[in-house]
Order: structure tokens, then C-alpha cells, then sequence
């Protein structure tokens, strides 16, 4: 109870973060570090804190600016390397080589050593040092800075010179998850588990652990094996692609999606077609548009409960999306409009999703609103398909397609 009351004020820089910590997690973290799984010290407390309050990779980041903000009277300016070093460092002086003799002499130190050193030296060096043996600079035999040659020194900026420095003092370059990152096929695969319904079917031929000690502890401590059906994904995907034109640009992008959802396993049942540009009346098997498949057909035959995913940068002509015989091909001549078959397709499934290529800021003005207005629209991005996987299996609210930048 007392770490907690100590602790609290990091509990909310970390929700200050935007990282969603609950009295859960933080009890949890409170009871591991009562059995000292800290090892006592600031190290330690920031691995174990971190793996028990941080369940996205993505916020690893926004944890170490938390963590930052609170033990930021720690160590952390004692050991400051100054711009003014930097600068000397930028631009050292060639290193002349040492010969086994003098290399044998050197001195070997351990961690806690350098650490200590290396703070005395920040507080007494004023100038740039080149080529010797006990300041931070480039070059000679000092155990701190770059260029030159120490066993167990610190690299301060710069390359390695004998590729053996014992730590590394830099800044700190490293930068959040983002989550619009172009996907690529293991976070999609990832991303994709959450669109999931499990169920019991088939044979009856897995042991009910739950279930069997309750039915043991009914028959007065007797053992009684209870067998279930094993749980199987009935989500059913059914996968529209845009293919050619404008979406030549992210085909990679469209490649990967498909593969991730197209492994074997991933749903009870999975189904692709190709369009270009909109869908009219068919559908094609393959992307030179040779099987076609009636969209009358594929309603008929699927249920309302199969999900309905649509890629495509639903840029177009106006008259193609909202007019009959506007398709883009000159021999085809499309009885109904664009839009019309959008709205068949969206009116029969339950919970259906387009995610879109371009950037939101291109959004607004285009047709691309106008088809935000029909099909529940996400940007194919880390985030957005995440959004579009929750609304698929839970439902919800829509999003707005107005909450686009314009672009300007």
C-alpha cells in the first residue's frame, strides 16, 4: 500500500500519456514489486512497469516519456552530454593506432566505473579534446568519445573505432509506433485475429477443463471427463478488390491485405472478387475480369451475417458512381448506377467496411465522400483497420466521413 500512495503520481503521468492504465494493472504492478520482482532498482522497475502497464507495442514510446517525466531527477542530467560536445565530436581527428604494448597498458574498467568517470569528465571538460588520454574526444586511448581505441570504453556520437565500446552514450533516436504506417502482411495477420467469432462445432472431442472439474466435484471428488466440440471461427469474409488505374499505385499494399486474409484457417469462409473503379451488376473471379459473378447471384446466396470488406480508392468520374451507363468502359452499359449497386450491397450485410488507400485529407469534395455517405469508410492504415475489424464484429457507431481534412 505504501508503494502505491508513493507511485500514484506515475499512475496518471502515464495516463497523461494516453496510456489506458487501470486499478487492475496498477494493483498488479503494486503485488509484483512487493514479491521483488524489481530487483530494487530503477532498471528493473521500468522492465517490470512496463510489461505490466503497456499492452500495445505503440505506446512503448508514450511509457518512456512517462517514465521520463517522473524519474527525470534521477541521473538523467547528471549524465547529460551537452551540445557543445556533440559538436566537438562531429568532426574528429584521425586516429593514429596504437602498438600491443601500449593497448596492453590501457585500463580495463567495469560499467560502474565508466559511469562515474564519464560524469566527472561532463562536469570539468570545457573544451574540445583530440587524440588523448583522459577527456571525452576523438581519437588516442580515452576510454570516452569515438575514433579512437579504448577495450571497455564509452562511445560518445560518432562510429566505433575497434568496434568495442562497452555502452553507447547518444541521444535518443528512437520514435513511437506509428500507427499510419503503410501495413504489411504480419501487423495485418495480427490485426486480422481480432476479426474473429468462435464457436463449438464438430465432433465432440475436446476435454472441458472448466467443465470437468465442476462435474468431478458434483460426483463427490470422482473423476468425470467432459468432452466438447472444439472451437472453430465462423466468421465468414467476403473481400471486394479495386484493381487497375489509380490503384496501381497501391497494389503492394492491397497484396499484402490479401494475403494475411487469405491463409488457410483464418475464417469458416472466405471469398475475393475484383471490380475497377465501382461495382455495377458484376463482380469478377479473377483481375482480367474474364468469371464474371452476378452481385445479384453472390446476395442471393450469402447470408447477412457474412461480413462485406471493400478495398478501394473510390476515386472516379461523379458520373460513373452516380449514373447509368456511366462506366468507364465504352462497350459496357451499366442499367443501374454505381451508387445503386453500393447501396444493394450495403443494405444486405449486416456489417460491412470499406478501407481506402488515400489519405483522409483527400477525402472531402471527391467521390469519395459520397461513398463514405454509403459504406462505413477506414483508412488503410494500422489504425484504421483495427477500427474497421472492431466495427465488423461488435458493430457501433459509424464513422463520419465529414471528420476528414479537406485538403487545401
Amino acid at each position: 500500500m505504501e508503494q502505491a500512495l508513493v507511485l500514484i503520481e506515475f499512475l496518471f503521468e502515464l495516463r497523461k500519456q494516453g496510456i489506458n492504465v487501470s486499478a487492475h494493472e496498477w494493483m498488479g504492478l503494486m503485488e509484483a514489486m512487493s514479491k521483488g520482482l524489481h530487483n530494487s532498482s530503477l532498471d528493473g522497475f521500468y522492465r517490470l512497469a512496463r510489461c505490466i502497464c503497456v499492452k500495445d507495442v505503440s505506446n512503448f514510446d508514450a511509457f518512456d516519456q512517462a517514465f521520463l517525466a517522473y524519474f527525470k531527477d534521477v541521473y538523467v542530467d547528471v549524465a547529460a552530454v551537452t551540445n557543445d560536445l556533440l559538436s566537438w565530436l562531429r568532426d574528429p581527428k584521425k586516429f593514429e593506432g596504437l602498438s600491443e604494448e601500449e593497448k596492453k597498458l590501457l585500463e580495463e574498467l567495469n560499467v560502474e566505473e565508466l559511469k562515474k568517470m564519464f560524469e566527472e569528465r561532463l562536469k570539468e571538460q570545457k573544451e574540445r579534446h583530440d587524440g588523448g588520454g583522459k577527456w571525452i574526444g576523438t581519437g588516442g586511448k580515452s576510454p570516452f568519445g569515438h575514433g579512437g581505441f579504448h577495450p571497455s570504453g564509452v562511445r560518445v556520437g560518432g562510429p566505433g573505432g575497434g568496434k568495442s565500446a562497452m555502452q553507447v552514450a547518444e541521444m535518443r533516436r528512437y520514435r513511437d509506433y506509428r500507427k499510419d504506417r503503410v501495413l504489411d502482411v504480419r501487423q495485418i495477420d495480427v490485426a486480422l485475429r481480432g476479426l474473429r467469432r468462435l464457436g463449438r462445432e464438430g465432433a465432440v472431442e475436446e476435454l472441458d477443463i472448466e467443465e470437468t472439474v465442476n462435474a468431478t466435484c458434483k460426483n463427490a471428488g470422482d473423476l468425470d471427463l467432459v468432452f466438447t466440440p472444439p472451437k472453430r471461427n465462423r466468421m465468414k469474409l467476403i473481400l471486394l478488390m479495386d484493381v487497375g488505374g489509380s490503384m496501381d499505385a497501391y497494389s503492394l499494399m492491397v497484396e499484402r491485405l490479401f494475403t494475411a486474409a487469405s491463409r488457410a484457417g483464418r475464417f469458416a469462409s472466405f471469398e475475393h472478387y475484383y471490380f475497377h473503379n465501382c461495382v455495377y451488376e458484376n463482380v469478377f473471379e479473377d483481375a482480367a475480369f474474364r468469371k464474371p459473378v452476378s452481385v445479384t447471384e453472390l446476395i442471393a446466396r450469402t447470408s447477412r451475417d457474412e461480413r462485406l470488406v471493400v478495398v478501394g480508392d473510390a476515386l472516379m468520374h461523379p458520373g460513373e458512381l452516380m449514373s447509368p451507363g456511366g462506366s468507364i468502359y465504352f462497350y459496357h452499359h451499366n442499367a443501374s448506377a454505381g451508387a445503386t449497386w453500393l447501396r444493394r450491397l450495403e443494405d444486405h450485410y449486416r456489417y460491412t467496411a470499406w478501407l481506402n488507400p488515400e489519405p483522409k485529407r483527400y477525402w472531402p469534395r471527391t467521390t469519395i465522400e459520397a461513398i463514405a455517405s454509403i459504406f462505413p469508410m477506414y483508412h488503410l492504415s494500422l489504425e484504421g483497420l483495427e477500427e474497421a475489424i472492431r466495427y465488423l464484429v461488435r458493430g457501433g457507431q459509424r464513422p463520419d466521413p465529414s471528420q476528414a481534412t479537406p485538403f487545401s
